[in-house]
């Protein structure tokens, strides 16, 4: 029970300590309210002693070995109980732990949060630990514990609770400023910025009661598998979209794919025909994919920017107003004496040509040089 006596030089002496089966209490509370003078307080190392009378904080006593007299601890003077001689202290002692408390466990479901890219929602959860330490512990046992006797940690349920509350308030907020992909926040990318967002919120939640949140250990945000599974989904086929250009693009290369399963699907249904069936099958989807492939780098027959379509086989500019049909070949060859294909001379109706200059001569004399027309 944390009382035993010793004998001190004869006499009978208490000592006071907190019991070995609770030094892992954040707070142990003595059982008894009635302490003797000279009582011997023990205190550890990593904790700080407290005394109260009818809730007010009287005092409190660093680590080490204390005797209990009002001659050298002037507080104890407002603790002693006049009605026995004032041989006894009537007061409630707590044993308060400072030091830094670690793989404290907390967890539960965040709800649901938008994704801000797909604008799907999706269920997530948290779980983890985090590390807390006592700042101020009067605050904790006026304010949190009360004078009630103390049962190990319970109390911490409550700042579970306060941390969980913080981090789905915050990893919804930032999820939403700052336009994270929710595949991003489960598979850790930005655990850092939201164990410091969520440090720095929980801080207003429970520092009022002499308590801070030093750090968080491990610490795992998660989605469940159905809602992961849609996700992955949709940023694949964004992703094929984005490379197709656009919808339809999409479309097409869906549509290709599909092509080449059924090809597939053909080639294995009957699962008897050999490889002559298996070979017309994979043929056929792939001949199929093929074209959708050539529709979509070519939709609608239009020529790709950057290509030119070639052009007709047209004589060069300025001849075909001169062209003639030779009487010996049958060739539509160039206006002229002779045929560009079989070397005859032309006989044709029409307009004679110059000699000289090659122009068409009307008259008895070119026109364009003065020689005489033949």
């Amino acid at each position: 029970m944390g009382i035993f006596s010793f004998v001190k030089d004869g006499v009978n002496e208490l000592a006071i300590a907190r019991p070995d089966a609770c030094k892992g209490d954040i707070i142990y509370k003595h059982p008894d309210q009635t302490i003797p003078m000279k009582a011997q307080l023990t205190v550890d190392a990593d904790e700080l002693a407290l005394f109260f009378r009818d809730g007010k904080f009287m005092g409190q006593f660093p680590a080490g070995r204390h005797t209990l007299d009002t001659g050298n601890i002037p507080f104890l003077g407002q603790l002693v109980d006049k009605f026995t001689g004032g041989n006894v202290f009537i007061a409630e002692v707590f044993w308060v732990n400072t030091r830094e408390m670690t793989s404290i466990k907390f967890g539960g479901q965040i709800g649901k949060v938008r994704d801000a890219q797909s604008g799907l929602l999706a269920s997530l959860m948290v779980h983890g630990t985090f590390s807390a330490r006592v700042i101020d512990p009067p605050k904790l046992v006026l304010g949190m514990v009360g004078m009630q006797k103390s049962e190990g940690n319970a109390f911490l349920q409550w700042f579970r609770q306060q941390v969980l509350k913080t981090i789905k308030d915050d990893i919804a907020e930032l999820c939403v400023k700052k336009k994270w992909p929710l595949t991003d926040v489960t598979s850790g990318a930005y655990t850092e910025e939201i164990e410091l967002e969520a440090i720095d919120g929980i801080r207003t939640h429970v520092e009022s009661y002499g308590v801070e949140i030093v750090r968080f250990g491990d610490f795992h945000i998660a989605m469940s598998e159905k809602d992961e599974e849609r996700l992955n989904n949709f940023y694949e086929k964004a992703s094929y979209i984005n490379m197709a250009g656009g919808l339809q693009g999409y479309q097409q290369m869906a549509q290709a794919d599909m092509m080449v399963s059924a090809g597939e699907g053909m080639a294995k249904g009957g699962g008897t025909g050999g490889g002559m069936m298996e070979g017309a099958g994979l043929g056929m989807g792939m001949a199929m994919a093929g074209q959708m492939a050539n529709s979509f780098q070519n939709p609608g027959g239009q020529q790709q920017q950057g290509q030119q379509a070639p052009e007709p086989n047209t004589p060069p500019s300025g001849m075909n107003a001169n062209m003639v049909t030779c009487g010996g070949c049958n060739a539509n060859v160039p206006q002229g004496k002779f045929c560009a294909e079989c070397g005859n001379t032309l006989a044709v109706a029409g307009p004679k040509f110059c000699s000289n200059c090659g122009i068409a001569a009307e008259g008895k004399f070119c026109s364009g040089c003065g020689t005489p027309a033949p």
